[in-house]
């Protein structure tokens, strides 16, 4: 699939109960405050993408691309993220209880006051400028400390 705009976005949530949406490029879309909760959004593009907070509970996010997403205080409870791209992605505040992060990729990425409660984060990698939800840099904190 290809580009799709908000307002395409919207009017093909309505009334769905599980949104497919994998493989859809939502590059640099504002999805703040929409409710994509139980979505399937495997393989999805949303490099630069504006997703604060979003609602993406129990949704299979599995290989997104979210490189530069904006995820402030998004709520991921219980998604799956298994080897996501969060590559300087700022989720600041954002709900990552019982997520699944098994080889995600959070280089670069901030996590400050993030709530990893639960998360799973086999795999993970990480570098100096991921910035962890206490706000340690970097090898100063790691992400089994904050499960």
């Amino acid at each position: 699939m290809g580009e799709i705009t908000r307002q395409e976005l919207i009017l093909a949530l309505i009334g769905a109960e599980k949104p497919r949406l994998a493989g859809v490029d939502l590059s640099k879309l504002a999805l703040n405050r929409l409710d994509l909760e139980d979505a399937n959004m495997r393989g999805a593009t949303l490099q630069a993408a504006n997703l604060q907070e979003a609602i993406l509970r129990s949704t299979n996010m599995t290989g997104v691309n979210m490189t530069g997403a904006q995820a402030p205080y998004a709520d991921f409870n219980a998604a799956n993220l298994t080897a996501a791209n969060l590559t300087l992605a700022n989720l600041t505040g954002a709900r990552l209880t019982n997520v699944s992060l098994t080889n995600a990729n959070l280089n670069g990425a901030n996590l400050t006051n993030a709530n990893m409660r639960g998360a799973r984060v086999e795999g993970v990698r990480f570098d100096n400028a991921t910035t962890w939800p206490d706000g340690k840099k970097g090898t100063a904190g790691n992400p089994g400390d904050y499960v």
